[in-house]
């Protein structure tokens, strides 16, 4: 543990408490998870890049960190936000303490706060930049730093491979071309488990180098930022849709949406945790999903392109899945290869493979 820390939002507003992970001071935008567990996958998932995390679950560092289950190699989260942290874990599969992880990669934590009243605060005033900083620091000092932060715009082309990596044998005999647009591990896993094998690509990988390779199908996962940002990922979903079955997850989702002309927008808060109600509007099944997005597909836009809804968000009635009237492409806005968190939606790797084996027949 290190000294006094302090979160300084843009509005003036103070939170003192006490400091844990890396001693420094940062500048990014606040927001809020409301997962019971998952802390590590949370720190270590791409999606967080730039970003300070509320913990809506007070208990957080009780089990500690593995080696197993980080979701990207180097986590690049803003900053960690929780009520009680535990510094001394109890878990069979601790191999170290969330703090010395977080410090180990240069993110910092502040506990002791009441992260109940900020994100009552979020809810109602939507997300906001904040600056953690230390108890001395002035509020003058820390307001302009706050007023001279600019969101990033490459947020994908620091978290993306920077080369092409290529996984498993492909049991089901399915070859699946992902772009990596900061994706998170676990979704190599879940391919693996279906059979699939899987070449990971760039964020910016052009079009003929993916015919080249000659999927059965085309992937676009999941990442941080604003997806008008990520222009060349839309280029290739254009240059590519109705040749190869695509399917695409939270970022990649919004991706196909505006690569198909559709338009997306920034939420208040954002939907981050493991218990979102999504309606399946196909089967009329209900799935409990996790999410971790910003932006959503405005459902006006879809009117004079070729998607259509097949998920909503029973909380808001945000647009949770697509899927193409003419060519071989789907997408959802939730994660169905959260880990941990529910299961609901695993079923979508299965839909791929399917569509994979159609075109394949065909």
């Amino acid at each position: 543990m290190t000294n006094k820390k302090k979160l300084v939002l843009s509005d003036g507003s103070e939170y003192v408490g006490e400091g844990f992970g890396a001693d420094k001071e940062t500048v990014c935008e606040l927001v809020f998870n409301t997962s019971v567990v998952g802390y590590q996958e949370i720190i270590s998932d791409p999606s967080y890049t730039d970003q300070a995390v509320i913990m809506a679950y007070p208990l957080i560092g009780n089990y500690g960190i593995n080696k197993d289950d980080f979701e990207t190699r180097i986590p690049t989260i803003g900053g960690l936000i929780v009520r009680d942290y535990q510094d001394i874990p109890s878990n069979f599969r601790s191999e170290r303490s969330l703090s010395s992880c977080m410090e180990e990669f240069g993110i910092p934590g502040i506990s002791g706060v009441d992260t109940r009243e900020l994100i009552r605060r979020v809810r109602n005033f939507g997300s906001q930049i904040v600056c953690m900083a230390d108890e001395a620091t002035s509020a003058d000092a820390a307001l302009k730093a706050i007023r001279d932060y600019q969101m990033p715009k490459d947020a994908v082309s620091k978290v993306s491979r920077k080369k092409p990596e290529s996984f498993g044998q492909g049991d089901a005999g399915f070859h699946v071309a992902c772009i990596d647009l900061g994706m998170k591990e676990n979704i190599i896993r879940s391919f693996l488990a279906n059979g699939c094998s899987v070449t990971v690509f760039p964020w910016d990988v052009k079009a003929e180098e993916i015919r080249k390779c000659a999927p059965d199908g085309v992937f676009l996962s999941n990442g941080p930022g604003d997806p008008c940002d990520v222009r060349p990922a839309i280029d290739l979903v254009r240059e590519l849709r109705g040749q190869f079955p695509m399917f695409g997850i939270c970022l990649g989702h919004q991706i196909i949406a505006l690569a198909y002309g559709a338009k997306t927008y920034k939420l208040k808060f954002g939907h981050r945790g493991g218990n979102h109600p999504v309606k399946d509007l196909v089967t009329g099944r209900i799935e409990m999903t996790s999410q971790n997005h910003s932006y959503a597909v405005d459902v006006d836009s879809l009117e004079n392109t070729d998607l259509n809804v097949t998920h909503i968000n029973l909380l808001d009635r945000t647009v949770e899945g697509l899927c193409s009237g003419t060519d071989p492409c789907f997408s959802v806005q939730y994660h169905p290869e959260s880990a941990p968190g529910p299961g609901d939606g695993s079923y979508l790797f299965g839909r791929f493979n399917e569509l994979m084996s159609c075109i394949q027949k065909k």
